[in-house]
Formats: structure tokens, sequence, C-alpha cells
């Protein structure tokens, strides 16, 4: 390094420090907006594009009354045989209030034998989920719950 790129560096450090001190700069405290219905209907569509979600054929196993919103189990079970013609080629999972209404999203293969998956998820606040389903004939299919979060998730104001 030169001594220009020290000084150069020295100098703003030097200008940032007492604009500080003087209370110049304010500090700006970003929260992300929480998601809308549109962000939701837009999200489900990227997956299911123009096709038809039936209802049916999704379990989605959630509890309806939550305390805390930081860790909510889920579990999302299809009734398919999981055989190489007849299988759960995908779940997507969704919530209406969360900043990403796009929770997650699994992958399965005949080989995986049962057409489940179980974890965790954070919600923000009360709120609708939404599990869909393709199946290897393309066709889709969704549970939604109500769930009710008594304590909002912990966010970066809170700490």
């Amino acid at each position: 390094m030169t001594d220009s790129d020290h000084s150069t560096r020295r100098t703003f450090l030097g200008l940032a420090g007492s604009a500080a001190a003087l209370g110049v700069v304010s500090i700006v405290t970003v929260r992300p907006a929480d998601a809308t219905p549109a962000m939701l209907s837009a999200a489900i569509r990227n997956i299911v594009g123009e096709a038809n979600v039936r209802t049916g054929k999704v379990k989605l196993d959630i509890p309806p009354l939550v305390e805390n919103g930081n860790t909510v189990p889920m579990t999302v079970s299809v009734d398919s045989p999981m055989t190489a013609d007849n299988y759960v080629k995908s779940i997507h999972v969704f919530n209406e209030k969360n900043p990403q209404p796009n929770i997650g999203n699994f992958y399965l293969k005949p080989s995986a034998g049962r057409a489940q998956v179980s974890t965790r998820i954070r919600l923000a606040d009360s709120q609708k989920v939404t599990a869909i389903a393709r199946l290897s004939d393309d066709t889709f299919w969704s549970a939604t719950a109500d769930v009710v979060v008594t304590l909002a998730a912990c966010t970066e104001e809170a700490i």
C-alpha cells in the first residue's frame, strides 16, 4: 500500500468518526416488510403456474395455537403410494405474513418411501400456512391451516 492509500482511509475514517460524534449520521433500522396476500399468490403461482390446485390428499399437521412463533413444529404428509408411476414430486409450504411467503420447498423421489416432511418453522404472527404437493401426474393438491401465535417471533428490533 502506498502512503496515499493510508491517508485516504485515515481521512475517511476521521471524517466518519467526527460526523458520528456530532450526530450528523442518523442510524436507520430497517425492518423487512410483511408479506402481502399478493406476494403469497405470486409465490404460489411461481410453483403451480396456471394449474388448478385442489384440496385433499395433503395433510398439514401444525398446532393451531402456539405460544412462541420462533419454533413451530410442522409435518406435511401426502396420501401417495410412492411407486415409480405414482409419487409425490415436491412439497411446498407458504405463509401469508412472514417477510418471505415461501417457507420451504422439498423435493422427493419414489425411493423416499413415504411422502412426508417434518421441520420447525418461524412465524412472525398469527397467520395461515398452506402446503401444496405436486404429484408425478403434475396435479397439485393442498391443505391450509390457521395458526394463532400468542408471542410473535423474535425480531432484530427486540434484541
